[in-house]
């Protein structure tokens, strides 16, 4: 079994990069999203709050404006697929889930705002520090509400271990896209702007 879900977590590791990681420009900013991420996964047993705040000003923010604004979104050549097919077997959040999870989290601090007390659960916040830090834990809570909901999701609409393979793969994946991507900064320097190495590694796969 243990096989098997290394097998699996190496397939969808690989699916992602070579679906969804073809700008040098989306490269680059899932290695400054894991850079941050592993100070926030530091960071989660000093001050929970902070790491927080980081997870998702930085590492989120920046790992998804990679997704939005870069990722080519046209007939993908290189894996013979269209976006809307690679939306469509997309495993974990896909664009459309995406902006319902990032509009989520954009709205929550507005329901703080509106109710300090956000409905009995907290003390009436006073200061600005600590609005921020409210935040935080609601941040706090979407982030690991977001993981388990998509992970109990899959463990319905494909099986119990896609599900944990899945949630394994986003945990470590600020390890493995350290690895992956810190070529790309250097490679978008120097003008390249789509990973010519996808194409090569594909028709070897």
């Amino acid at each position: 079994m243990i096989k098997n879900f290394m097998q699996e977590l190496r397939t969808q590791r690989w699916d992602d990069h070579r679906y969804y990681h073809h700008s040098r420009i989306n490269q680059s900013l899932h290695f400054v999203s894991a850079a941050s991420f592993l100070f926030a996964y530091v960071m989660l047993f000093i001050d929970p709050m902070v790491s927080a705040l980081v997870g998702w000003l930085v590492s989120m923010t920046s790992r998804q404006a990679g997704h939005f604004f870069f990722e080519p979104k046209g007939y993908d050549h290189v894996n013979h697929a269209t976006h809307e097919h690679k939306e469509e077997i997309k495993v974990g959040y896909n664009l459309q889930r995406k902006v319902v999870l990032m509009v989520i989290w954009a709205l929550s601090p507005l329901v703080l705002y509106v109710d300090p007390t956000l409905f009995g659960m907290f003390a009436p916040w006073e200061t600005t520090a600590d609005f921020m830090r409210q935040v935080a834990k609601i941040w706090l809570a979407i982030g690991i509400g977001g993981l388990l909901f998509r992970t109990i999701h899959l463990f319905f609409i494909r099986d119990v271990e896609t599900g944990l393979v899945w949630m394994t793969k986003i945990v470590t994946d600020p390890f493995s896209d350290l690895k992956l991507y810190y070529k790309a900064p250097i490679a978008l320097m120097k003008g390249e702007l789509i990973d010519p190495g996808l194409e090569k590694h594909v028709k070897h796969a």
